[in-house]
């Protein structure tokens, strides 16, 4: 096997790139109140949708710890890795209500227009992965 030759990476040239790509409300907390405040004006509720954005991420990125440890490690697929998973996403469910909430919405209006997507990307009814590589202009 032939070794890929190691190229040495100027960490401070590498940061200095990151922060010249990095917008200012990421680096300036000036800069972040501005939109949050035109947001606000506006009449989103910034507060519930980073709330439920951000919590949606982190647990999620809990049951995803489980999975992999389930998959990697060896870890027992029993009742209390069952129970674990469910309060896991129980908490997720907790993030996601902050969201409908902050929407002004509800869970049956969400699944619909879920159900109303998936519909339109699978015209058949039924996954195919063709469809899922090529999708229509405005199918997000």
């Amino acid at each position: 096997m032939t070794e890929t030759p190691t190229k040495c990476i100027d960490f401070k040239q590498y940061a200095r790139f990151v922060d010249a790509v990095t917008s200012d409300p990421s680096k300036d907390f000036n800069a972040f109140i501005d939109p949050v405040v035109n947001l606000d004006e506006k009449g989103a509720n910034i507060e519930r949708l980073l709330t439920g954005s951000v919590g949606i991420n982190s647990e999620g990125g809990e049951i995803m710890e489980i999975v992999k440890k389930l998959v990697f490690q060896g870890k027992s697929w029993d009742k209390d890795t069952k129970y674990h998973l469910k309060r896991e996403l129980g908490d997720v469910m907790w993030y996601v209500m902050q969201c409908l909430l902050a929407l002004d919405t509800s869970m049956d209006e969400i699944v619909g227009m879920n159900v109303d997507k998936l519909k339109a990307r699978y015209p058949g009814g039924e996954f195919e992965s063709w469809y899922s590589e090529h999708r229509q202009e405005g199918d997000l």
